[in-house]
């Protein structure tokens, strides 16, 4: 296996003529948890489409597992999960999970499919619904389920607790937990700071178009907070000055 699982090496990538990623160099270890944070616009979400094929980048090489990216088979340990999920309104919440599941090569299995919705509490009823009503919070954690039965040895997620109240979140962050001891990794974008110091082994801010920092949120805390017992939110202010 390669010794990375993600590695970024000098992308670059403008949209509408706008320089948003300038050189962007950045190594994602097997079996981490990965933090990627920055404020609105900071380039996060651009990233990670480049990275799965969305768009091209300017200039600069990634590689999947060693594979580059550009070959599409690179990209087959990838599960990702967008920002605003949505499935499609006139499905039931089965066949969805049963459509996501076969673009991954999976079999739908019951069990295991409602022990994972357990353990984001969601309500097995929901199956059955068609995904027009469902709230916010129940579509998210669809996505997030179909994520985790994928079985990939790389999970994408962009602000995955987006819409999750805090004790949805708290399980989801058990179901991260449980993944990394499986020894698959996750890279994730997330606004909550918080999330990220206690859930992430590393991180990275990214900000006006490069990497500001990259290494554990302490070595964030130690260099950046400027004081003892700073915060990592502190620190990140402090790190994007």
């Amino acid at each position: 296996m390669s010794d990375c699982a993600i590695r970024f090496h000098a992308v670059h990538k403008q949209l509408a003529g706008r320089p948003v990623l300038g050189g962007i160099s950045l190594d994602i270890r097997p079996g981490e948890l990965f933090g990627l944070v920055g404020i609105n616009g900071a380039g996060k979400t651009t990233l990670l489409h480049c990275l799965l094929d969305f768009c091209t980048p300017e200039a600069g090489d990634i590689a999947i597992f060693g594979q580059p990216q550009h070959r599409s088979a690179s990209r087959a340990p990838l599960a990702f999960l967008p920002e605003r999920f949505q499935a499609p309104y006139y499905l039931q919440g089965r066949e969805v999970l049963q459509y996501l599941l076969g673009l991954h090569g999976v079999r739908y299995q019951e069990a295991l499919v409602l022990q994972t919705l357990a353990l984001l509490e969601l309500d097995a009823g929901a199956l059955l619904r068609p995904a027009r009503s469902y709230s916010k919070g129940m579509m998210q954690k669809l996505g997030l389920a179909a994520c985790l039965l994928s079985g990939k040895q790389q999970l994408v997620l962009d602000e995955p607790m987006s819409g999750l109240d805090p004790k949805a979140r708290a399980l989801f962050k058990g179901a991260l937990r449980q993944w990394q001891a499986a020894g698959r990794g996750v890279l994730l974008t997330s606004h909550a700071l918080a999330d990220i110091d206690e859930l992430c082994d590393r991180m990275a801010i990214l900000h006006g178009g490069r990497i500001a920092f990259a290494g554990t949120p302490a070595q964030c805390r130690a260099r950046h907070g400027g004081a003892a017992g700073a915060s990592l939110e502190q620190a990140f202010l402090n790190a994007i000055a």
